[in-house]
C-alpha cells in the first residue's frame, strides 16, 4: 500500500463524519455513515441549486453536532461537469471535498447485499464506504489565475475543433463545384487562393474574368509576390475544363461566404484569446523558464499549466506523471511476466498535450534527439520508437517541472546528466 493511500486513511479518524453524494443534473442524494461504515440519520435529496446547497450544509452541521463529529469529508464521483458547482460551493465553506472512481462504484456496489441494482441511494451509500477506506483522490481545482488559464486553453481548444470543422466543409465544397482548384492552388488557405474564394469562387466566376483582372484582385488583396500571369492562366485554365457541378450555384456561393466568413471570424477569436492567455501565462513564475527550453512555446506551456495547476501542489514529478495517466501497468503471476504499459487513466489532454510535444522534439531538438537515438539503439534493452517516445514524455514532465518549479533556466547539459551530455559531445 502506498505512502499516500495510509495518508488517506489516516484523515478519516473517530471524529470525521463521512460523507457519499450521488451527483445528478438536478437532484442529488447523500448519506452519510461514520468512520466504521455505521450509517447515521436518513439520506438527504437535494436540488442543484443554492437553497439545495444550504439544506446540504444545514443537515451535515445537524449530524455533527447529534454525533459529536468535528470534521466532514464529502465524497462524490466525477459525473461529466455536475460536481463542479458543489464542489466550489463546499470549499468555500470549509468542507472537504474528494473524488471517488466511477469504475469503484460499480465494482463494489455489490458488496453489501449482493445485488447489482443501481440506484442514487445505493450509489451514495457505496461512495461514502470508499472514502471510509481511503479509496478516494483529492481533486487539485484550479484557482485564480490557473483556472483562467484552464477555462482559456479549453475555450482554444473547442474553436480549433470548430475550424476544423469549418476547413473540412470547404473541403467538401471545393469537391463538389471546383475540384480543380486545390491543382492550381496547393493549399486553399494561403492568401492567394482565398482571394480567389472570395472574389470568383466558382468556375464560371473565373471564366468571366481576364487574367491581368485576377492578378489585379491579388495585387488589391495586398499580395505582391509569389503569384502572377502565369498562375492566372493556371486558373483559368482549370476552370474551364472544370468537372465540378453546374446546377444550384447561387446557393453555392452563398454557401461559401457563409464558410469564408466563419473561417476568418474563428481566425480572429483565436488569435484574440492567444492574446490574453499569453497575458496570463506571463504572470505565473517560472512559465518564461519553461518556454526557455528550445522546442517549447506558448501555447505548450500554457497547456501544461491548464492542466497540471499550481505546481506547488506538487512534491514530486512522478504526481505529475500518474496525473497523465504515462504511469505503467503490469500483469504478471509467478514465473509470468506480463506486457508493461502505460494506464491511460489521468487526463487525457495532458498526456496528448506531451505526446505532440516530443514529437517535434526529437526532430529539432539536440538533447531529446540524443535520446531518442540511445534508448531504441542501445544494445541491452532497447527500446522500440513509441516506448521511447513515452520515456521522453516522462523526462519532459521532469524537466518542466524543475523549469517551473525552481523558476530556472533550460540547461541542456544538466537535462541530459553528464554520462549522455559527454555522448552527445563525442557524436558532434
Amino acid at each position: 500500500m502506498s505512502i499516500t493511500q495510509n495518508a488517506k486513511i489516516r484523515r478519516v479518524t473517530d471524529s470525521t463524519l463521512v460523507v457519499g453524494a450521488d451527483i445528478a443534473k438536478k437532484v442529488h442524494v447523500a448519506r452519510a455513515s461514520d468512520a466504521r461504515g455505521i450509517e447515521l440519520g436518513k439520506p438527504l435529496s437535494f436540488d442543484n441549486t443554492r437553497d439545495g446547497f444550504e439544506r446540504l450544509l444545514s443537515w451535515l452541521e445537524t449530524l455533527m453536532v447529534e454525533y459529536g463529529f468535528d470534521n466532514v469529508i464529502l465524497g462524490v464521483e466525477p459525473t461529466g461537469h455536475y460536481w463542479m458547482n458543489l464542489a466550489q460551493f463546499l470549499r468555500h465553506h470549509g468542507v472537504g471535498l474528494v473524488l471517488v472512481n466511477p469504475m469503484h462504484v460499480k465494482k463494489t456496489k455489490e458488496l453489501d447485499d449482493n445485488n447489482p441494482t443501481k440506484n442514487d441511494r445505493k450509489d451514495a451509500r457505496v461512495i461514502s464506504q470508499l472514502v471510509k477506506d481511503g479509496r478516494y483522490s483529492v481533486p487539485n481545482i484550479p484557482e485564480d489565475i490557473y483556472a483562467e488559464i484552464r477555462v482559456g486553453m479549453n475555450q482554444r481548444g473547442r474553436l480549433i475543433e470548430d475550424l476544423k470543422r469549418v476547413q473540412g466543409r470547404v473541403h467538401n465544397w471545393l469537391d463538389r463545384f471546383f475540384p480543380e482548384f486545390t491543382s492550381v492552388f496547393k493549399d486553399w488557405e494561403g492568401q492567394a487562393a482565398l482571394v480567389c474564394l472570395h472574389t470568383f469562387p466558382l468556375p464560371v466566376d473565373v471564366g468571366s474574368t481576364t487574367e491581368v483582372e485576377i492578378v489585379r484582385a491579388w495585387r488589391d488583396g495586398g499580395i505582391s509576390r509569389g503569384v502572377g500571369v502565369s498562375r492566372a492562366r493556371q486558373l483559368l485554365s482549370a476552370a474551364s475544363t472544370s468537372i465540378g457541378i453546374t446546377e444550384g450555384l447561387q446557393m453555392a456561393r452563398r454557401e461559401l461566404q457563409i464558410l469564408l466568413g466563419q473561417y476568418d471570424l474563428l481566425h480572429a477569436q483565436l488569435e484574440e484569446l492567444l492574446t490574453e492567455i499569453e497575458q496570463l501565462v506571463g504572470q505565473i513564475p517560472g512559465a518564461t523558464q519553461m518556454m526557455s527550453m528550445p522546442g517549447i512555446g506558448l501555447v505548450t506551456a500554457a497547456g501544461f499549466i491548464a492542466e497540471v495547476g499550481d505546481i506547488s501542489s506538487y512534491a514530486h514529478p512522478r504526481q505529475i506523471q500518474k496525473l497523465a495517466g504515462l504511469n505503467l501497468k503490469e500483469n504478471s503471476s509467478g514465473s509470468h511476466n506480463g506486457r508493461r504499459q502505460i494506464t491511460k487513466r489521468g487526463r487525457p489532454k495532458l498526456r496528448a498535450l506531451l505526446f505532440r510535444c516530443v514529437i517535434p522534439l526529437i526532430a529539432k531538438n539536440a538533447e531529446f534527439k540524443s535520446l531518442h537515438r540511445y534508448y531504441t539503439e542501445r544494445p541491452e534493452n532497447p527500446l522500440k520508437k513509441v516506448q521511447s517516445i513515452i520515456a521522453l514524455c516522462c523526462k519532459l514532465i521532469r524537466v518542466m517541472f524543475v523549469l517551473w518549479k525552481r523558476q530556472v533556466p533550460y540547461d541542456p547539459i544538466q537535462m541530459l546528466g553528464p554520462i549522455h551530455a559527454e555522448r552527445l559531445q563525442d557524436a558532434a
